[in-house]
């Protein structure tokens, strides 16, 4: 038998991207920071996304169905910790820019992409949700002049990795 302890430090070692997936709708506007972010397939385009059941935001991404997930570059540190932090949703928020696509939900403006999604199937494993998201709208930066890195997560701390080449 695997020990808990023993999965955390192995999956420590799996370098992920740093997202912040939120929501919005008639339970309001909320977010949280996930590395648990991947594509399943193409047609239809479709995002999985995990969340713990015990996040005080779980109910509000149950009850509003839709979500985005902001794929978060270099500079976005402070943003992704926020969403990680006991901030309320309004405080956390107050970090970084936000627009939408056409689902409503908050779309960092400056995040490498947006993906912006329909939760379509929910499935419980363990302590988590795993969200099954077709995307129905992708929104990129403004195109920039320096070349920008993403953020990922490694062995507990952020790193950065990779060029984003403008054309």
């Amino acid at each position: 038998m695997i020990e808990v302890t023993d999965f955390r430090n192995a999956m420590s070692l799996l370098t992920a991207a740093v997202n912040v997936i939120t929501t919005n709708g008639a339970s309001g506007a909320h977010g949280f920071t996930a590395s648990a972010v991947c594509s399943v397939t193409d047609t239809p385009p479709t995002l999985l996304v995990c969340m713990n059941q015990a996040a005080r935001s779980h109910a509000h991404f149950i009850d509003n169905k839709i979500l985005s997930v902001n794929v978060l570059g270099a500079q976005h540190e402070a943003i992704s910790n926020a969403f990680a932090s006991k901030l309320s949703a309004e405080e956390r928020f107050k970090y970084g820019s936000w627009t939408q696509l056409a689902t409503g939900a908050p779309i960092l403006q400056d995040a490498l992409v947006s993906f912006d999604c329909v939760i379509e199937d929910i499935q419980q494993v363990g302590t988590h949700s795993v969200f099954m998201c077709r995307v129905v709208a992708i929104g990129h930066a403004e195109p920039q002049v320096e070349v920008n890195e993403s953020l990922v997560y490694f062995n507990r701390s952020y790193h950065y990795v990779g060029q984003v080449q403008v054309a």
